[in-house]
């Protein structure tokens, strides 16, 4: 069988490369797959022959989930895979920050032309002293796969480290060195900080979690850094918060006209994870789950669908996609049962409102037998898509 990919974006070869001689790249206008970076479908059609998308990267608000959830599309992202490229991006503008580098080499620009420029900079250094960050407190909001290898490598600075993630997960808890400090009330964090990084995904839960009243408890001055999403914060609280001095430096990546050009801002062009090899690790990341998943129906780093795995070794898998409501799984058997398919393996896992099966059986099935008994199974109440996966190896 040929797999049929789309992209967008600009997607790292070495991603590309992984789709070998069974995919097929921008060749057909009904794809089983879309491959992308930050392209935006909201709004666009998307194709009913599509079985998943990928999303190299960590942000998926460029991707109506919700509508590719209720067409039975499962859509990965690339946890982890830019962490690196973020957190030294993270850690260059905190120490950036604390010695005053941007105001130092923005004023510095304009000796440009000048004369005697080694004197006039000795005259004027000492507006630009800075501060060391050894010993300063750092508060971490979000410790998921950035912000636990800022909060790491911050420890390894010299910094005292707060941090506060009530969603934090056991294997990244596993990473977090013991003298990071968890705070169990994000207010805790904000009151002695004296600087902040925040690395939380935007959802209508977060969108605006820096608030009023989360400037209000912040300690006067405080240095600000958002890597995460620019809509976490409210900037219209931003904004009088720089006004007043509580924010001292809120550098960010994701610049816009509401904040652009004010004091004390230092915006970045969306540069967090733009490096050689993140976008090499992203593209391949996504191009590994979308083979897993095309090839096997099993799942890893959905942000819809919960994660399945289960070795392929029948002749046939069965993959089901349904909503999370009893019985399902009964009338699955009981169809199956009643068209002498006998089971060999199964395994059913939900998320919210949502679930995945996989069923395997020991029945080798031709063209109409595949294509009747997907019929069947679609017309099931509560199911959005059943596919079955012949296994190449029988």
């Amino acid at each position: 069988m040929t797999y049929q990919i789309k992209t967008y974006n600009q997607i790292a070869k070495k991603g590309l490369d992984l789709l070998d001689s069974q995919y097929e790249i921008n060749t057909d206008q009904n794809p089983d797959a879309i491959l992308l970076r930050s392209h935006k479908l909201h709004g666009q059609p998307i194709p009913n022959s599509v079985q998943a998308i990928a999303r190299a990267g960590a942000g998926t608000n460029n991707i109506p989930i919700d509508q590719c959830t209720e067409q039975g599309i499962v859509v990965f992202n690339t946890p982890g895979a830019n962490a690196n490229a973020v957190k030294e991006l993270v850690i260059s503008c905190l120490i950036a920050s604390a010695r005053n580098l941007f105001d130092a080499i923005k004023w510095t620009s304009t000796l440009n032309g000048e004369q005697n420029v080694s004197e006039k900079v000795e005259a004027n250094k000492k507006a630009f002293i800075g501060h060391e960050i050894s010993g300063k407190k750092l508060g971490v909001i979000g410790l998921g796969n950035i912000g636990s290898v800022v909060a790491n490598d911050a420890l390894a600075l010299d910094m005292d480290v707060m941090a506060y993630d009530p969603f934090v997960s056991v294997d990244v808890a596993w990473t977090i060195s013991r003298n990071v400090q968890r705070v169990h009330q994000l207010e805790e964090l904000l009151a002695v900080c004296d600087y902040i990084t925040i690395h939380v995904p935007l959802s209508p839960k977060t969108t605006g979690l820096i608030d009023a009243k989360a400037f209000k408890a912040m300690k006067k001055g405080i240095q600000f850094i958002n890597f995460a999403r620019g809509e976490l914060v409210d900037e219209v609280a931003l904004k009088e918060a720089l006004a007043d001095g509580t924010v001292g430096k809120y550098i960010t990546d994701f610049p816009n006209d509401e904040i652009f050009g004010l004091d004390n801002v230092v915006a970045t062009p969306h540069l967090g994870a733009s490096t050689t090899e993140s976008e090499e690790n992203c593209a391949v990341m996504a191009a590994r789950q979308l083979k897993n998943y095309l090839e096997t129906g099993n799942i890893k780093n959905a942000v819809n669908f919960p994660n399945v795995s289960l070795p392929l070794t029948s002749p046939g898998r069965l993959t089901i996609m349904h909503r999370n409501i009893p019985n399902m799984v009964g009338q699955f058997s009981n169809l199956l049962a009643e068209r002498n398919f006998n089971i060999a393996d199964m395994l059913n896992r939900s998320r919210g409102d949502w679930a995945y099966t996989l069923i395997d059986i020991d029945n080798k099935l031709n063209d109409d037998e595949a294509n009747d008994i997907m019929a069947r199974l679609q017309n099931i109440e509560g199911v959005v898509k059943a596919r079955h996966i012949a296994n190449g190896w029988h």
